[in-house]
């Protein structure tokens, strides 16, 4: 097998297949959106793949694509053309219900904004997604995951209770308490000041590092891309640099 197809597709067209054993392929993928008589192009045929373990940026300018990317692996959106196959299933015609049980339990969620609700404590936040999945010893799961983020000491603070690192790091846990297959982290350390940035970034290279947690992260900002292994960049609804490809090369 062709190395630089197992590792980064980017935007070459003579992949014909796509590579199965990745955890992600994304192939020949466009996404269209209509805002009235207006057809925007916020993807224009990207071929990807990414492996399990690997802690993955996604970069570029505002319009790049990387939030449609982002919306696309995680099932919250499909593609106008092209499939997406996560563990070699092509998810792109399943059911809504098919597509919300991979959301519940193969993706976690982490959110610039926290997404908190603001009457439940830490606890009770990140026992949502076992509630909503029907899971048992919801709280002893809930409370271990926190111990994991370094917050189970303020596993019984609401929201307002709690610095934005503190929330970030329940939003951590949360998007965390199902065992997911991939960590989705959407601008993780956008409302953070930088010393808590850094306490966010080391957590969450730790998750990777530690525990093997395949995490792809959204990002405008070169600091925070360049803690990951992987850095993608795009413009234009296009891969443009992938550091997998070039390690390959050289």
């Amino acid at each position: 097998m062709n190395h630089k197809n197992q590792i980064g597709l980017g935007n070459q067209e003579n992949n014909n297949s796509p590579n199965l054993d990745a955890l992600i392929c994304l192939k020949d993928v466009t996404k269209q959106y209509r805002i009235g008589a207006v057809t925007i192009r916020a993807l224009n045929g990207i071929n990807l793949a990414i492996n399990s373990g690997e802690f993955v940026a996604i970069t570029g300018p505002s319009g790049s694509g990387k939030s449609t990317v982002m919306n696309l692996l995680g099932c919250l959106d499909g593609p106008t053309s092209g499939n997406y196959f996560l563990q070699g299933v092509n998810v792109s015609g399943l059911s809504d219900r098919a597509l919300s049980n991979i959301r519940n339990k193969q993706i976690g969620f982490v959110f610039q904004t926290y997404n908190l609700l603001p009457r439940l404590s830490a606890v009770e936040n990140v026992e949502l997604p076992l509630v909503y999945a029907g899971e048992s010893r919801r709280r002893e799961k809930a409370l271990n995951i926190l111990e994991r983020v370094g917050l189970k000491e303020r596993s019984y603070h609401r929201p307002s209770e709690l610095s934005g690192g503190q929330q970030q790091r329940a939003g951590i846990a949360r998007a965390l308490v199902t065992d997911p297959t991939i960590l989705l982290a959407d601008e993780p350390s956008g409302n953070l000041d930088s010393r808590t940035t850094k306490e966010i970034l080391d957590l969450i290279s730790g998750l990777n590092a530690d525990y093997g947690q395949t995490i792809i992260l959204v990002t405008h900002e070169a600091e925070v891309a360049a803690r990951a292994s992987r850095q993608i960049h795009m413009v234009d609804g296009l891969i443009v640099r992938d550091t997998a490809d070039a390690a390959v090369e050289g």
